[in-house]
């Protein structure tokens, strides 16, 4: 069931795929994060995305 509301569909990509990942850990923490929230490493980098129409 594809979202088909613009506004719905923008907030919904900013939510996915817009984080920060830990490469110590692998989780997922806020965009602005600057330590990860498990493991307090500083080694962060942001999601790999592709956006699909």
């Amino acid at each position: 069931m594809p979202i088909m509301d613009p506004i719905k569909k923008s907030l919904a990509q900013k939510h996915r795929l817009y984080m920060k990942i830990c490469r110590e850990c692998g989780v997922r923490n806020a965009p602005t994060a600057v330590k990860c929230r498990k493991c307090r490493s500083k080694n962060l980098r942001w999601k790999k995305r592709e956006v699909v129409k």
